[in-house]
């Protein structure tokens, strides 16, 4: 079903989710070193492939919606499910407490809006 809104195939699907793992990552990076201190950037790019995945896989909703669901409450449904994601890579990737990565998880989520906005006012693709 994914692969039906692709209009040729595999490759796209692949280059857009490797922009989505350099993305996440980049701005989990940046969330991390804010609120833990200095880290490795490796651990960004290891805990940003399951958010990724996440959210190219459950992205298609936001457009078509599911079932009764609108496309605006299935991209919420979306949304709340990759947070849930990231925490859960965050958690296991760093070493954190959940009390720990619940902040790492929002500001991380507040820096993929904040630069996706900007990303999106600069060439309008995002």
């Amino acid at each position: 079903m994914l692969l039906q809104l692709v209009p040729s195939g595999l490759v796209p699907l692949l280059v857009t989710f490797l922009v989505a793992w350099v993305f996440y990552a980049l701005t989990l990076h940046l969330a991390a070193t804010f609120y833990i201190g200095e880290v490795p950037s490796q651990r960004a790019a290891y805990a940003a492939l399951i958010p990724a995945a996440t959210s190219i896989l459950l992205g298609q909703y936001g457009q078509t919606g599911i079932g009764p669901l609108t496309a605006s409450t299935a991209a919420g449904l979306a949304i709340l499910v990759t947070l849930v994601a990231d925490a859960v890579s965050i958690s296991f990737v760093y070493r954190l407490k959940w009390r720990s990565t619940a902040p790492l998880v929002l500001l991380h989520f507040a820096f993929a809006a904040v630069l996706g906005v900007a990303l999106n006012n600069l060439f309008g693709f995002v």
